[in-house]
């Protein structure tokens, strides 16, 4: 039986409809392969176990064996578009109630350095630690195909594919560890962000996004979940007076990257759409841009719509006609490629796009108008300021502002609609929208610590 989701798409339901049609990525999303994830995942189960605490000096088993993997993989990537990915790997020592002594918690991180704004920095992750029933296992056969060899497959995806092309933001492919064992890579990632004064835009974090068959014949493959906070982890009590306020729990800037990442969807994948969770991830549960957005940067969980529990974090085995276990046979290649594609997509989009306009504000309490001002955004040819109505879920109406860095909305209450503006590059690829003030602003690197 499939699930049909009913679900009401507006062209310009994410503040990106009014910009040009993008050959580049169709053309992206038509070079996703089927065979390519299929391979690497399958090499990736492969490799026994890959939990965080596993043999780390077996050239074939554990998790020492998958980060040589996943680093030749990047490597090889790098080599064929001449030099153009720097390889990382950051690790902290790191103790969790998972990790009972401090053991080395790797990421593996290729590095696309833009053209033009190379500080500004999109990051597509994924976690290729796996794990089964016992967390402290690191023994026993834990073939994690869909959670999250999936994820990590993907990302290596767009990394061939967007490695032959050019792009004025930086990109980077994460690969992390240490996620079954209290979300670590995702904190490596977040430190090392912070160390190198990145200012991230984006990161998409891809966790469990192979399977789309559920329980009791629920099928889903034409839609995909994207999760994202409300409000900002970061807010201070004064400022979450002022959001209560005047609004803005809905558009922080991770919420409006989901917004944009439904819009491309809609635009460039066939049959295949965003269903926009509003929560930092799923009841009782986390990933890795948990500790990512902790430190301030805008990050996004995307994961499958029909989770099917009897394959995650299960030893494998059958139980009462059952089949338990994350093995390749509860992986829809297909459904995969469709959310590599939205990926592939979306990393494209943002880079190629300026950042959303800085020190945006917003005045007309007592007039019948609406004003916008922010400052000019690097690369930005033209601006579009959007609103819609409060209880609406996506930008609906929008005026073009030029090079201009103000707009007056004529006989547009400010009382009655949110409001935002995206930038807009010379060759027509839009930022996502930003909502104004701080709950809404897509601030510069987060401090270090």
């Amino acid at each position: 039986m499939r699930f049909a989701i009913a679900t009401l798409f507006l062209c310009a339901s994410a503040g990106i409809a009014a910009a040009a049609d993008h050959k580049l990525l169709h053309d992206l999303a038509a070079e996703v392969k089927v065979e390519e994830l299929r391979a690497t995942d399958v090499k990736l189960v492969g490799f026994g176990t890959r939990h965080t605490l596993s043999d780390a000096t077996s050239p074939t088993r554990g998790i020492g064996a998958t980060r040589n993997y996943i680093r030749q993989r990047f490597e090889a990537i790098s080599a064929a578009c001449g030099g153009c990915l720097a390889i990382e790997m950051p690790f902290e020592m790191l103790t969790s109630d998972r990790v009972p002594t401090p053991t080395a918690i790797y990421d593996i991180l290729a590095i696309q350095k833009g053209t033009t704004d190379p500080n500004r920095v999109i990051i597509m992750a994924a976690h290729v630690d796996s794990r089964n029933g016992n967390t402290r296992d690191a023994v026993g056969d834990a073939p994690g195909a869909n959670d999250d060899a999936s994820g990590t497959s993907a990302v290596i995806e767009a990394a061939r594919i967007l490695s032959k092309r050019k792009f004025p933001a930086t990109i980077v492919y994460a690969v992390l560890t240490g996620e079954e064992q209290g979300l670590l890579g995702g904190k490596v990632l977040a430190n090392y962000a912070r160390a190198h004064d990145w200012q991230v835009e984006a990161d998409l974090n891809n966790d469990i996004i192979g399977n789309s068959h559920g329980y009791d014949g629920f099928v889903d493959d034409r839609h995909v979940r994207v999760l994202s906070e409300g409000t900002r982890s970061l807010e201070t009590p004064a400022e979450a007076n002022q959001r209560r306020y005047n609004g803005g729990e809905l558009d922080s800037p991770s919420r409006n990257i989901a917004r944009f990442m439904a819009g491309l969807a809609d635009s460039y994948l066939k049959d295949f759409q965003v269903r926009m969770i509003y929560r930092t991830d799923r009841y009782g549960r986390g990933g890795d841009q948990v500790p990512v957005l902790a430190v301030g940067y805008p990050a996004v969980r995307i994961t499958e719509v029909a989770e099917n529990y009897t394959r995650q974090h299960q030893d494998v085995r059958t139980e009462n006609g059952i089949a338990y276990g994350d093995v390749l046979s509860g992986v829809d290649f297909n459904y995969l490629a469709q959310v590599a594609r939205l990926n592939v997509v979306g990393l494209a989009a943002l880079a190629m796009a300026p950042m959303p306009p800085p020190n945006l504000s917003i005045e007309g309490a007592i007039t019948p108008d609406t004003k916008l001002k922010w400052s000019p955004s690097a690369g930005a040819e033209s601006y579009r300021v959007w609103w819609r109505d409060t209880t609406a879920p996506f930008w609906a109406d929008s005026r073009d502002a030029g090079k201009a860095s103000q707009l007056t909305l004529k006989n547009v209450s400010i009382d009655n609609s949110f409001f935002g503006v995206s930038a807009v590059s010379p060759d027509g690829y839009e930022s996502p929208v930003e909502f104004p003030g701080v709950a809404g602003a897509f601030v510069g690197p987060a401090p270090k610590p």
